[in-house]
């Protein structure tokens, strides 16, 4: 007769379960060592009891078996994560030309383009589109040209401050002029005898500035009676300008 098929579950049993455990593990740990020898593979094997006892096999060593494990692991989860991280790229580079394509579209049909294949629905949300964006279109100049009238307003009030404190500035000068003349005259009658003694002075300056510079004092008027009205004569002086 053949052998029967065992359930495989947990035996009840604690002595069943032992001698299972007893045979199974020596029969894992001799395939594992068949194994290692037959295929030339690096085994590493770890076993515990359910009391907690230890029990392993190693073809090399189990340390490098270890070591060699952890290091397979992580280069396998830095290549899984790179193989994630790339299928994740494509997906977001599909999802960003599908909506690039969609936002074109939309921008030719808006400009009045690509027409032929949408239905009066379609025209009708459309237009209510281009009119809702004309109306901000709208809005927007009219609150730039509101606030330009503002600044422009404000600037004019600025002038015609400035204006007005000139003004004022003009007509205290003003006064000033006409209190000096006032003086003037109220002095130029105690000065008329005192005229003739008034000497003339001339100042020429040519508009070149490497030019000669040439500073004449005229000659004193002669009288009837001999008498001199001014300064002695002087001779005629010439500077020359230095140029730089």
């Amino acid at each position: 007769m053949g052998r029967g098929k065992i359930a495989i579950r947990r035996i009840d049993d604690a002595a069943s379960r032992q001698v299972t455990f007893s045979k199974r593990r020596n029969g894992l740990l001799k395939k594992a060592k068949e194994l290692a020898i037959l295929c030339d593979a690096e085994v590493g094997l770890i076993v515990f009891s359910s009391t907690g006892r230890l029990y392993d096999f190693a073809s090399s060593s189990l340390k490098s078996v270890i070591e060699r494990y952890h290091k397979t692991k992580e280069e396998s989860c830095l290549v899984m994560n790179a193989i994630s991280e790339v299928k994740f790229w494509r997906g977001e580079a599909g999802s960003l030309r599908q909506q690039l394509h969609n936002l074109q579209e939309s921008h030719r049909q808006l400009l009045g383009e690509e027409l032929s294949g949408l239905g009066v629905k379609d025209l009708q949300v459309l237009e209510n589109q281009l009119e809702m964006s004309l109306r901000g279109v709208r809005v927007q100049k009219d609150q730039i040209l509101a606030n330009q009238i503002q600044e422009l307003n404000r600037k004019g009030s600025l002038i015609h401050q400035e204006n007005m404190e000139l003004y004022k500035e003009v007509n205290i000068m003003c006064q000033e002029n006409m209190e000096l003349h006032r003086k003037v005259h109220e002095t130029s009658g105690e000065n008329d005898d005192n005229r003739g003694t008034v000497v003339s002075y001339t100042f020429h300056m040519t508009d070149y500035t490497n030019a000669p510079l040439y500073l004449e004092l005229s000659q004193p008027q002669q009288q009837a009676d001999g008498v001199q009205s001014g300064a002695p004569n002087l001779r005629r002086l010439q500077l020359l300008n230095e140029g730089p």
